[in-house]
């Protein structure tokens, strides 16, 4: 958890105000997840800092919507490209991720 709030803060996601009137205000919550070996012992433990969307109304909060998945599908098709071209291949774990982008509404989360 200490991990994920100091990448929070070294990304400036959000900045701290006082609480506005009549603004919905969004809850949050951590998630977590064990991750395991093969053999099924426990490799790491795994969590996220996640805002509860469901509280949010269509039209007040925001007015559309768009969630960024990358498919099964995708990854067979790039890694059959690298075998096909024989590209070289190497594994990535990313431990914290930000989507590059600036939101127009003023969201409010507590």
């Amino acid at each position: 958890m200490d991990l994920e709030i100091v990448a929070l803060h070294r990304n400036h996601v959000w900045d701290l105000v006082e609480q506005p009137l009549a603004v919905n205000i969004i809850d949050c919550k951590w998630v977590y997840k064990l991750k395991h070996k093969p053999d099924r012992s426990i490799e790491r433990y795994k969590d996220k800092f996640v805002a509860k969307g469901c509280n949010q109304t269509h039209g007040p909060d925001y007015f559309e919507t768009f969630s960024l998945v990358f498919k099964a599908t995708t990854i067979r098709i790039i890694l059959t490209f690298a075998l096909s071209f024989k590209w070289e291949m190497r594994q990535l774990d990313v431990h914290n991720a930000f989507l590059n982008g600036e939101l127009e509404e003023q969201v409010y989360m507590t």
